[in-house]
């Protein structure tokens, strides 16, 4: 079973894509103080999951920095079977949106890894140190590459996903476990989602992983998020070989905008 946890990151990450360069430097979709929930079950409601984010200030390197926090990990019968405790941290530029560095600490049913990488963004590298191995290795990636945690922020600040067309396809490059992932999203169009919220205005998505190394090709998935300036993400199914797994926004505080919200539950 793969992590539950590390598929929802996957996942927000992926569905938040936008046409590069068009976002606008003063837009803020979040700031300090942003935290939210999701509850991730199974069809029958089963819980599979809990996933946290957060976002914190830090100090890096003298300058003040946002420091994101994504934990998830297995909760009721689940645990039992398979447990999972993951911790993915993510310090940013506040002003570019680009990471310094990422901490990724992970137990899954007892594979492990304890891992940071740090970036410099001129040279276009990443310096991975293996604590549970004990090596560090350094790897080129792509201009402006992001990890798993700061491209789900560094996406969610550009505001033209409105101007897409139903069925347009776009493409996003990650840094994850030593290789660039590319992924594919395709735009489904608008949908009034109902939640435990009340009615939502969101944008579908239906992310496609290029490689295969994650997800098949094929895979039906399908994001929902906010239609807001926030770009919240609100649920997510996967359906897979039996029945379907869900993520749903439990609970949050702290964000940048309001909600938008329809019609109340």
């Amino acid at each position: 079973m793969k992590s539950t946890f590390y598929i929802t990151l996957l996942l927000l990450v992926s569905s938040f894509d936008q046409i590069e360069n068009s976002g606008n430097a003063s837009y803020k979709a979040y700031d300090v103080g942003e935290w939210f929930e999701f509850r991730m079950h199974y069809e029958n409601f089963i819980d599979a999951g809990k996933a946290e984010l957060s976002v914190k200030e830090a100090t890096f390197n003298g300058k003040k920095v946002y420091h994101t926090k994504g934990y998830g990990y297995t909760t009721g019968l689940t645990k039992f079977f398979f447990k999972v405790e993951d911790d993915y941290q993510s310090f940013i530029d506040k002003e570019t949106g680009r990471p310094y560095k990422y901490i990724r600490k992970i137990n899954e049913g007892g594979y492990t890894k304890d891992q940071e990488g740090i970036f410099d963004q001129n040279k276009q590298t990443v310096l991975v140190k293996d604590f549970k191995n004990k090596t560090e290795t350094t790897y080129s990636v792509t201009e402006n590459a992001q990890d798993i945690l700061s491209a789900f922020y560094y996406l969610r600040n550009h505001p033209d996903i409105e101007i897409l067309n139903t069925n347009d396809y776009l493409e996003i490059d990650m840094f994850f476990d030593g290789e660039i992932f590319k992924f594919k999203l395709k735009y489904l169009g608008k949908e009034d989602l109902k939640t435990k919220f009340g009615v939502v205005p969101s944008l579908k998505f239906r992310p496609y992983v290029q490689s295969g190394r994650v997800f098949k090709e094929k895979e039906s998935v399908t994001v929902w998020i906010s239609a807001d300036k926030n770009k919240l993400p609100i649920k997510f199914k996967a359906d897979l070989a039996v029945g379907s797994l869900n993520a749903d926004l439990e609970r949050f505080r702290g964000l940048k905008n309001p909600l938008m919200i329809k019609a109340k539950k």
